[in-house]
């Protein structure tokens, strides 16, 4: 049975015990859907789908991102660096040992709505800590916020289709100045990973504002 996380809490992923050869790493979520009277329900425009979007940092032993991808004149680009996220050029790490599956734009469905894979025993040594954000595209401008967001949560499940561990946050009240959040961590350690479940807010739309910190 997965072990269930609450905020601020973290449990260990050993090698010996589990096979870490290619762990994913699963996001789900549902919105709330507002009760509307008949009219309305008939003059009112409908909302804009929200786009929630999974972001991974590869960070060294600093806790820092050094290479964000740079053009020629030294401009950070974000392209094929240490920033994984659903541009296509950032989708797959130049190492090829961790990657975004694809874009979920509503979260419907069962199951997971956006996966990051990573084979953590191939991982260099060059990083020290996977950081996961989570962040309403465009959510100012929509006037969208993690307030309206339930049922959300970030599992890891290894390569024998076992479900390590999971984190379930679901939004609320406390939430409704946050269009992005730090959800989680992965830290090295010896002999395997350390899954660190933190769910800090942000009323920024942009996984920019994080990157920020780790540079």
């Amino acid at each position: 049975m997965a072990i269930s996380l609450k905020k601020g809490q973290g449990v260990s992923l050993k090698k010996s015990d589990n096979d870490l050869s290619l762990v994913t790493i699963g996001l789900g979520w549902d919105i709330k859907e507002e009760k509307k009277g008949f009219l309305s329900g008939i003059f009112s425009k409908s909302e804009p789908e929200y786009d929630l979007d999974v972001i991974a940092f590869l960070c060294n032993s600093n806790g820092k991102v050094v290479d964000v991808g740079r053009d020629s004149s030294g401009n950070a680009t974000l392209k094929n660096g240490d920033v994984i996220f659903f541009l296509k050029e950032s989708m797959r790490h130049k190492s090829g040992h961790i990657w975004l599956t694809g874009d979920n734009r509503t979260g419907e469905g069962d199951g997971d709505d956006e996966q990051i894979i990573v084979k953590l025993n191939d991982l260099s040594d060059d990083y020290s800590k996977i950081v996961f954000i989570v962040q309403i595209y465009d959510g100012i401008n929509r006037k969208q916020n993690f307030g309206k967001v339930k049922n959300a949560y970030i599992r890891a499940v290894d390569n024998k289709d076992k479900e390590l561990l999971r984190f379930d946050l679901s939004g609320g009240a406390q939430f409704l100045d946050c269009r992005s959040m730090l959800f989680a961590e992965l830290v090295r350690e010896s002999g395997g990973w350390k899954f660190d479940a933190i769910g800090s807010p942000s009323p920024s739309d942009s996984f920019t504002s994080w990157l920020k910190s780790y540079m």
